[in-house]
């Protein structure tokens, strides 16, 4: 009876042993974790990690930036990093103040808008999940970043957009000071493929980029279809349409690529400051009347006092904040 009983207490110091070990280790992993995943900036009430730093990093990535490795691709976001940290603040400040307000996003809203982007790709639902899965994002991350976005912009639709009014008056005299712009007689229609120039990146190897894809193009491959696998302009996501721009608008190295093509030509690959460019010259548009070119300058005049009431309100927002960026 009595080696029973020191078998059992045995047994007991064990497992009280083991539950010491594990609490020992639980809080020194946690510990651990904490420190890895450490703040990077609080936002008033709101803290910012650096995994979510880091997760907006990754997402925003062009794919030369993705496709690096090791020390290379923490370079290259250690760089970057002040830049996205601003973005995120920026975004926390709007999250905050659209809770304030009231403003949410029902499901039926991200289901649609879900659904729409399903079927501007031709999407289905599993392409639509693999597509989530080859950028990082579960699909209740993307859910949640969605919502966000939706939340924003219905935030800045009436803090702002909503706002915004323009008289016979502004219009005149913007039409007075941007005539030689509007009035310009030539427009194209351009789609690219841009493979953005890296800090200390190797030329050669964008030129070796470029120069495949270029290949598949002249091989059959359609633009349209490349420039959203390859591109790292934000217009990849819509085939690299930069839509309808003006001669005065473009770089002088466009305007020499474009000067040898016809409709339907995709030119070789040709630098400027943002990188190497591979485009395609869609149509050239005729010169505007006397009504789309007003209508055109409302828009550009709209765009000009949006950027700038956007600006001057992002301001206000951070001087109202605590913001506090960790070293």
């Amino acid at each position: 009876m009595v080696r029973i009983g020191r078998d059992r207490m045995f047994k007991a110091n064990r497992i009280g042993m083991m539950i010491i070990v594990c609490i020992f280790l639980f809080s020194s992993l946690s510990h651990a974790a904490e420190l890895l995943d450490r703040i990077v900036a609080i936002v008033n009430q709101d803290v910012i990690t650096w995994s979510e730093l880091y997760k907006t990093m990754e997402a925003d990535a062009s794919p030369t930036v993705k496709g690096l490795q090791g020390d290379e691709k923490r370079r290259v976001f250690r760089e970057n990093e002040a830049l996205f940290l601003e973005t995120l603040i920026n975004a926390r400040l709007q999250m905050q103040e659209a809770k304030n307000i009231g403003i949410r996003a029902s499901d039926e809203e991200l289901q649609e808008t879900i659904n729409s982007i399903k079927k501007k790709y031709a999407m289905s639902e599993a392409a639509f999940s693999e597509s989530l899965k080859g950028e990082g994002f579960t699909y209740e991350e993307y859910r949640k970043r969605l919502s966000e976005q939706i939340i924003v912009s219905k935030l800045v639709n009436m803090q702002i957009r909503n706002k915004i009014v323009i008289t016979d008056e502004d219009l005149k005299k913007f039409v007075a000071e941007n005539k030689e712009a509007l009035e310009d007689t030539e427009s194209y229609r351009i789609s690219q493929i841009l493979f953005k120039k890296q800090k200390d990146a190797d030329q050669g190897r964008l030129e070796d980029r470029a120069g495949e894809v270029l290949k598949k193009i002249e091989q059959g491959g359609n633009f349209n279809d490349l420039a959203k696998q390859y591109s790292e302009d934000p217009s990849a996501s819509a085939g690299g349409d930069l839509g309808v721009l003006k001669k005065s608008h473009l770089n002088r190295n466009f305007i020499d690529v474009i000067s040898g093509m016809k409709p339907g030509d995709v030119s070789k690959p040709f630098w400027t400051e943002s990188g190497l460019h591979i485009i395609k010259l869609e149509s050239r548009v005729e010169a505007k009347n006397k009504d789309e070119m007003m209508e055109e300058a409302k828009r550009m005049l709209d765009n000009k006092i949006f950027t700038e009431k956007y600006n001057a309100w992002i301001k206000s927002l951070r001087e109202k904040a605590f913001i506090e960026v960790k070293p």
